[in-house]
């Protein structure tokens, strides 16, 4: 059993080191001649000299702001809302208003995680 397994053992390892070799070919194969991907640090400016950038993070600040003053009136309407329901009777109004706050919280957080 011992010769059968110590006769085995250059095959196995020989295919191993065959196959990283081939792998390992391959990789070097890639053309060298893709274009250089830009770094992050690197800053476009626009036509007008400002940083694209900067612009960009302006937009998003004057937008969550929007969206933020949308996301208090909705909730104020919300609270006068459920002040005038009944306890046992559920708005359907209610419901779609905590749907549009859900969607403005979930923008708004999508666009500070960036």
């Amino acid at each position: 059993m011992r010769r059968a397994v110590l006769a085995i053992a250059p095959a196995a390892l020989n295919t191993g080191t065959l196959t990283t070799q081939l792998w390992s070919a391959q990789v070097e194969t890639l053309p060298s001649d893709l274009p250089a991907i830009p770094s992050a640090t690197e800053d476009t400016h626009l036509p007008n000299g400002k940083s694209q950038r900067d612009e960009i993070l302006r937009s998003e600040y004057q937008q969550n702001l929007k969206d933020a003053r949308e996301l208090m009136n909705l909730s104020k309407a919300f609270e006068l809302e459920l002040q005038r329901s009944d306890r046992f009777v559920l708005s359907l109004d209610l419901l779609k208003r905590l749907d549009d706050m859900e969607k403005l919280t979930k923008r708004i957080r999508a666009r500070m995680r960036r």
